[in-house]
């Protein structure tokens, strides 16, 4: 079995590696680090999980250890889709470059940009960051490209899902050619395909799994919901799953929603329930989701409910569990969902709750994993869910109609419209009173106007012969002011 120390890496950075207690690369690491210490591009395709980030962290600061940065200049950028993964690059950097004299910046929206743009004045040598703060600070002039050596582009296929391919397309063209490319995903669509044709020269492809497949480690379950009513099916879900979450020892667990109003309701049963549970979504604080994700790690969180914005890149060893309650939309991200478990070598469990209207959506992922999960039977006490449906339907049936401005629709129609009364007869006309006329004021003289009744006043006028260059009707006719027969020259005779 290969060793760290058969990859050619340098003694500070086996040191590091040590210190994290790893000895035993994973397959993408044995492949992808020798081939990266040589500088040529890496395509690396392998499931999440098995530890792309070291894949491309390690080789980068051996080849970044001899060189020095400076200011507003990287030397290498690492481009990751989420603030969650952008930190956790950033962390592992950190912990494999301690003993290597290089500098590093996160750049990632939901912080102050100060503290950034003072860390990129003093010189960094690795950004570490997502592409829309990247070229936000670019176009604001605080950070030039034209100085990477390295660019790293991890979780493409998330990239494309999130909409960045057009980000990373610009930030491509706006480093040298000359520089080297290690781009990882764990699937291939022809967008991303598209994409390694570009801007990649002649990569070495390294495939360590088939794309868009689940560990073996991983024992998956799903249990169908008996109650079908779109009404009560979500609170159906809640209730089975407090009671699979009871039945089970657990020390770290993900729940994963489709929607993050979702997340937050799951969240708050679980804890109104007595769960050690916490949301954690796009639309919150950054801080606080920082704040949120750094007590799971430490094991103070038990239960973290999070939308797909965590399914990518929480590198988190001690997950246990995942379970979904929601079948996720796209099939691949039930693949990354279950991928937070059964990490570095250990088992995981992984649960799905499943209703009838997520049935299309389960024959994609089950058409993807090739795979049946086991059935899973739960003794769910189901008292109150009728009542609480009863409850929803009569605060529908009370709930008074909102106030609208009245249209065609509401008006009654001509057969239902009531007849026409008959007005009150209106009283005879008086006669106007007619003003005296007003006098003028003052003593000033007014000028009397002409009374428009009179005759206009006749004027004769002589026929004007026309010639070639007079056409009657044009000009002045026959007769020319005198200022036009007064010579050019008049008065400046000697």
């Amino acid at each position: 079995m290969t060793k760290f120390t058969e990859l050619g890496l340098s003694p500070d950075v086996l040191k590091a590696v040590t210190d994290t207690g790893y000895d035993t690369p994973t397959a993408i690491q044995e492949q992808a680090i020798p081939v990266a210490l040589t500088g040529l591009d890496v395509l690396g395709i392998a499931q999440t999980g098995t530890g792309k980030t070291a894949a491309f962290t390690l080789p980068m600061i051996e080849r970044l250890a001899a060189g020095r940065s400076r200011a507003r200049m990287p030397r290498a950028i690492v481009l990751a889709p989420t603030r969650e993964l952008a930190d956790q690059v950033a962390e592992a950097f950190e912990k494999y470059a301690k003993y290597c004299k290089l500098n590093w910046a996160l750049l990632i929206g939901g912080v102050s940009m100060n503290d950034q743009i003072a860390k990129l004045d003093k010189g960094v040598d690795v950004l570490i960051a997502t592409p829309g703060r990247l070229l936000d600070l670019f176009e604001r002039s605080k950070v030039m490209l034209n100085g990477v050596q390295i660019m790293v582009v991890d979780e493409a296929d998330r990239m494309l899902d999130m909409g960045f391919i057009p980000d990373i397309e610009r930030i491509f063209k706006l480093t040298p050619p000359s520089r080297q490319t290690l781009f990882f995903s764990a699937t291939m669509p022809p967008e991303i395909t598209r994409l390694t044709q570009a801007f990649l020269k002649n990569p070495v492809r390294i495939e360590v799994s088939r794309p868009a497949t689940t560990g073996e480690n991983i024992t998956q379950y799903v249990y169908r919901v008996p109650h079908n009513s779109t009404k009560v099916v979500a609170k159906a879900k809640r209730m089975a799953l407090r009671t699979l979450i009871s039945t089970l020892d657990i020390k770290n667990g993900i729940v994963f929603c489709n929607r993050k109003t979702d997340v937050d309701i799951v969240a708050k049963s679980l804890s109104v329930h007595g769960f050690n549970a916490a949301p954690i979504h796009g639309d919150l604080d950054q801080g606080l989701r920082m704040k949120t994700l750094d007590a799971f790690r430490k094991g103070e969180l038990t239960l973290l409910v999070a939308s797909d914005v965590a399914a990518r890149g929480l590198d988190i060893p001690a997950v246990g569990h995942v379970f979904n309650f929601d079948v996720p939309h796209h099939a691949d991200d039930y693949v990354h969902r279950i991928g937070r478990t059964g990490r570095a070598g250990r088992t995981g469990e992984a649960y799905l709750l499943l209703a009838a209207n997520d049935e299309k959506n389960y024959d994609k992922v089950l058409k993807l994993i090739k795979q049946e999960p086991q059935a899973l039977e739960l003794e769910v006490d189901w008292t109150g869910l009728e009542e609480a449906a009863e409850r929803q339907n009569r605060a529908f049936a009370d709930k008074k109609p909102s106030r609208r401005k009245d249209t065609p629709r509401d008006r009654p129609r001509k057969s239902e419209q009531p007849a026409e009364q008959k007005l009150p007869e209106t009283p005879p006309e008086t006669p106007l009173e007619v003003k005296p006329e007003r006098k003028p004021r003052g003593n000033k003289k007014t000028s009397a106007k002409p009374d428009r009744d009179l005759e206009p006043i006749k004027v004769d006028k002589k026929p004007v012969k026309s010639t070639d260059n007079d056409i009657e009707g044009n000009g002045f006719g026959a007769h020319v002011p005198a200022f036009l027969l007064r010579s050019a020259y008049a008065g400046q005779e000697k």
